[in-house]
This record gives structure tokens, C-alpha cells and sequence, in this order.
């Protein structure tokens, strides 16, 4: 079909646009922007009067929980919570069971994604056989059955010379590394940051050393290697200097932050509220504040969702025995939305929508969060000033916990475009 999305405020980060124009779609691609192309004919009109019309979302962390997990989700469920959230593209750890590391297993699951006709799919394949950190999984062929860059997910390497090599292989190729730096040793077994109030509740504590001592591990196999590393939810003032450092020397390295972590501290676990445990814990206001000003100042790349849907029987336990995570694809834009509040200056959103659009497309190396004519129709139309109530039933995904369940958060999306199909339209 072709669109006309007419009147609204349109949002194009990667082009610097930000101006209430028209938009065109044609044959699932940007036809036009502000004029129609000749001979257009609109098979479906949107009136975007007061909407903001954006790329798609680019969500770099988002656990889909298939294969193997069916009982915490399934793809059809978040999908649907992803273009219900407005994110049109999803990058999938490989955390799966059976772990991504053969190329028929992310040969299945693009199919399945490819059936459902929802939001796009790219997994990353596994840094090594079974996440075991042992022997290196055939990086070339997984990229192409159609992994987009190679990962750990939460299994740390023992053995730093296994790491070493994997460097070397992903750079002889041009493939980038995904790691969460965590130590595998210092923090084992904790379950909220280290400091007075884990003290207080009695919580086994993870330090904000086990960030700092695996980047410094990081930072020195990519001097000898040459490697590209992204960096996942990063959670620490500390590390954050860290890569603000390896930026400034010259180093390939990119990094996120998880949406919860941009706006919590420790002291929202409360009394053990186990909606609020996440891998890497929630940590002090300090570590947020430095979070907040990294995003500004471009050290931290890009915001991801940290979609880890959780079933009751696994999060409705004690806090240190529950399950980490929490649901967050539909929660993403009003998150990057509630940053925007405490900014000044006109560019607020469009800086802040770059984190979630073409910033995390650049860091994937994906063709996605652009507006530019040609480029695929993956678009999504909000209100920012629409506000809406964090409730179970509000929610798609079959994950239902999140430490915002009760809050009222601004931004409601209306519509999603995906390949120039109409997704979800509220």
C-alpha cells in the first residue's frame, strides 16, 4: 500500500530534520518527505496532527525468549509488544535454549520472525559453543545465517586467552563483539550493588570493581587486537570513565545502557521488591547521574529496552532468589521520553530519539533509523504529551513485571509502520 502521513512533526535524527511535514511510503520504502513523488496516490491517509513521526526504534538488548523459554514468552507476544512500543527493529541475545551457536538454529528463529511479519529480527550469534566460554563458535557461517555481531550474553569468559582469539577471529572478519563487562569472579552470586543498603537488607553484593576490572581486560585485548567491542548496558561512573578514556585513545568501542537504569537507583529496590532486580543491579544515584550525563556528553551510544520478560512463578519469590529482569520493549520510548523531561534546549527529543534510532542502528550496523527516501519504512508515530498508567493489562508482553507498574509515563504511540505495513495502530 501506499501512505500519507500528513501533518505531523517529523523527527529524522540521522538527517537532522525536525520540521511538521508529509510524508510518503511507497512499495514498503520512503517514497518522499514533504512533497509527493510524481504520480503518487495514496492508498491510506494519516493525519499526524500533533504527533511526532520518527524512525522506527532500534532496540539493542531484547530477549525474545524462543527458542526454549516459550513459557516466559513467545515471538508472537513480543513482537506484539514491540510494535506496540514502537520498536520496529530487534537485536536478540543469544541466551536462548539451545543457545544460538549453529547457523540452522538463527536460520530458524529468522523464519519464524519472517512468518510473523512483525518488527524485524537480527540475533547475535554465541562467542562460543554453549556460552561456555571454551571453544569458538564458526563465527562466519552463523553471520551468514544472519547474525549481526557475536556475544556472551551474561556467561563471563574464564579463560581470558579463549577471549583473545575470539578478538582476533571477529577482526580478521570485521565482526564486532558484544560484551557485558563483569568480572567472573568478583560479584559472583550477588544480587544488588554493593553498598549501605545491600548492607541493611542483608544482600550479597556485587562491586562496582567487577565493571571496571573486565573493561580494563577488555580495553587491553582490543589494543593487541584491533577488534570492534560494544559494550552492553554499562551501569557505573566508574566504567563509564573507563570509556570515556578508550574513546578518547582511539579505541572501536561503542556502548548502551538499559532504559531502567537511566532513571533507578539501589533505593528503589524498597523492601525487597524483586521487580527491581536487574543484571547488572540497579546502583547508586551517583553511578544514574553519571549514566545521564554520559548519554549527554555521546561516551554512552545508545539506550537499549533490556527486554527480560520474567514469568510469575520465577519473579514472585524472595528478592535473591528471583529471576533478574524485567519487560521493557513497551516501555522504551516513554523512558527516553521521561530523560527529555529534565533537558533544555529545542533538540531535547531529537538528541534523545537519536539514542534509539540511528545511533543503535549505526552501532549494529543495521540500514534502519532513517527517514531517508529510499530506506525502509520502518516508522512509528507518537504523542508525547498523551499520558498513560503502567498496568498489567496494558501491557502485550507476556512479561509482566517492571519496577514502573503504577507509574504514568508520557508518550503513547498511535501507529506503527513496518516495511511499509501498518504493524499496530492504537
Amino acid at each position: 500500500m501506499k501512505h500519507h502521513i500528513k501533518n505531523g512533526r517529523v523527527i529524522d535524527p540521522a538527517n537532522g530534520i525536525d520540521q511538521v511535514t508529509d510524508l510518503f511510503i511507497a512499495d514498503g520504502v520512503i517514497a518522499g518527505l514533504g512533497a509527493a513523488p510524481d504520480g503518487f496516490v495514496a492508498d491510506n491517509v494519516i493525519d499526524a496532527t500533533g504527533l511526532v513521526v520518527a524512525p522506527g526504534l532500534v532496540d539493542l538488548s531484547a530477549r525474545l525468549r524462543e527458542p526454549g523459554y516459550e513459557y516466559k514468552a513467545t515471538l508472537e507476544s513480543e513482537m506484539q509488544a514491540a510494535v506496540q512500543g514502537g520498536v520496529t527493529t530487534l537485536v536478540c541475545p543469544p541466551d536462548t535454549d539451545p543457545v544460538l551457536d549453529e547457523p540452522g538454529l538463527v536460520e530458524m528463529l529468522k523464519h519464524r520472525a519472517r512468518i510473523l511479519n512483525q518488527a524485524n529480527v537480527h540475533p547475535l550469534g554465541a562467542l562460543t559453543m554453549g556460552l561456555k566460554g571454551q571453544a569458538l563458535t564458526e563465527m562466519a557461517e552463523l553471520t551468514e545465517a544472519g547474525c549481526i555481531g557475536f556475544a556472551q550474553a551474561e556467561e563471563p569468559i574464564l579463560d581470558t586467552t579463549v577471549l583473545l582469539r575470539a578478538m582476533q577471529y571477529a577482526k580478521t572478519f570485521g565482526f564486532t563483539v558484544w560484551l557485558r563487562p563483569q568480572d567472573a569472579h568478583i560479584g559472583r552470586g550477588g544480587v544488588a550493588h554493593s553498598g549501605p543498603l545491600a548492607s541493611r537488607l542483608g544482600l550479597s553484593g556485587v562491586p562496582v570493581m567487577s565493571e571496571t576490572i573486565a573493561l580494563h581486560t577488555i580495553f587491553e585485548l582490543m589494543r593487541a587486537t584491533g577488534a570492534r567491542v560494544h559494550l552492553c548496558r554499562m551501569s557505573s561512573a566508574a566504567g563509564l570513565a573507563l570509556v570515556a578514556a578508550a574513546k578518547k585513545e582511539g579505541l572501536p568501542v561503542t556502548c548502551d545502557v538499559g532504559a531502567h537504569h537511566l532513571h533507578l537507583t539501589d533505593a528503589d529496590i524498597g523492601f525487597f521488591d524483586s521487580n527491581a532486580r536487574f543484571t547488572p543491579p540497579l546502583r547508586s544515584q551517583r553511578d544514574r547521574d553519571a549514566i545521564r550525563d554520559s548519554l549527554l556528553d555521546g561516551t554512552i551510544d545508545a539506550i537499549c529496552s533490556d527486554h527480560t520478560p520474567v514469568d510469575d512463578d520465577e519473579k514472585l519469590l524472595p528478592f535473591a532468589e528471583a529471576s533478574p529482569g524485567a519487560t521493557g520493549l513497551e516501555l522504551l520510548l516513554s523512558l527516553v521520553l521521561k530523560w527529555t523531561e529534565d533537558q533544555r534546549g529545542s533538540d531535547a527529543l531529537p538528541r534523545a530519539l537519536a539514542k534509539v534510532t540511528s545511533d543503535a542502528a549505526r552501532i549494529a550496523g543495521l540500514p534502519a533509523g532513517t527517514l531517508s527516501v529510499g530506506a525502509a519504512a520502518d516508522v512509528v508515530l507518537f504523542d508525547p504529551d498523551a499520558r498513560w498508567k503502567v498496568e498489567r493489562r496494558a501491557l502485550a508482553s507476556q512479561g509482566k513485571h517492571t519496577p514502573f507498574l503504577g507509574y504514568e509515563l508520557a508518550g503513547q504511540v498511535r501507529a506503527t509502520v513496518v516495511r511499509g505495513r501498518v504493524a499496530f495502530q492504537r
